[in-house]
């Protein structure tokens, strides 16, 4: 694996590899959107009104508001995660595109830079689907507060795009995604705040929770939803922005040993 790693080397041939994602993306564009919104809203209406009504308010806001801004990472995490395992997995091992592509004058740089763009892409419309949620019910304190959640929703995809490629590259089938989905996304989903306050775990737990992605996707959204500004910025942005690249460094290693086999 170490005689595969690089830096990536990075051009505008990513384009081409993201609009021929976008291009079949939009045959089933309203489905894929439904798909995207309908799990991560049942969450957040059924838990938010009925769990919300029997409790008081967390951190200042009502149940409700915090856990839409939980939403918003984890439907961001969701999104750019399945993408960059089921739909690229399909791309490279299953379908074979990735090898048709390679035979353009694409490296695969090129290709997985695309695919994680697309990833962030596909994120992106994820967030702003539940964003308009929020806006839609009022969850917010502050209209112009909130548009920062989009780049921020952007980041993050970016953070679970790279990691989750990390995976494809070594996953023999589609049920190998299971581990991970078991092993990483859901204890974070349980450890990071979504449904809850990290103050109310052991404090061991809260001290691994402070490293994990999704905690810092979190700090940086919640504040957003109701008018603040995040208190360390430059530490949750710098954590996301390392564990994206190093996925997307690892991933492009070990799909090189993959394909040269």
């Amino acid at each position: 694996m170490i005689k595969h790693l690089r830096l990536p080397l990075l051009s505008w041939r990513f384009i081409p590899v993201w609009h021929r994602n976008y291009q079949v993306w939009k045959k089933l564009a309203i489905p894929a959107i439904l798909g995207n919104l309908a799990d991560p809203m049942l969450y957040m209406l059924g838990l938010g009104y009925g769990l919300g009504s029997l409790l008081p308010d967390i951190g200042g806001m009502p149940y409700i508001t915090f856990l839409a801004a939980g939403t918003v990472a984890y439907s961001t995490m969701n999104a750019a995660t399945f993408e960059v395992l089921y739909s690229s997995f399909s791309r490279m091992h299953v379908q074979r595109t990735w090898d048709a592509i390679l035979n353009a004058p694409l490296t695969l740089d090129d290709v997985m830079l695309g695919e994680l763009t697309w990833a962030v892409t596909k994120s992106l419309l994820s967030g702003l689907a539940i964003l308009a949620v929020i806006w839609g019910l009022g969850l917010f304190g502050n209209f112009w507060m909130t548009l920062w959640i989009i780049p921020v929703v952007a980041l993050v995809g970016f953070c679970f795009g790279g990691m989750g490629l990390v995976m494809n590259a070594v996953s023999p089938s589609y049920d190998f995604f299971l581990y991970y989905f078991t092993l990483v996304i859901t204890p974070m989903v349980l450890l990071c705040g979504v449904f809850f306050p990290v103050s109310q775990l052991p404090a061991l737990l809260q001290g691994v929770s402070a490293w994990l992605p999704l905690t810092h996707a979190i700090d940086l959204a919640r504040p957003l939803v109701v008018g603040n500004m995040p208190d360390n910025i430059l530490l949750h942005v710098t954590a996301l922005l390392v564990y994206g690249s190093l996925g997307y460094v690892i991933a492009l290693a070990f799909t090189r040993r993959r394909l040269l086999r």
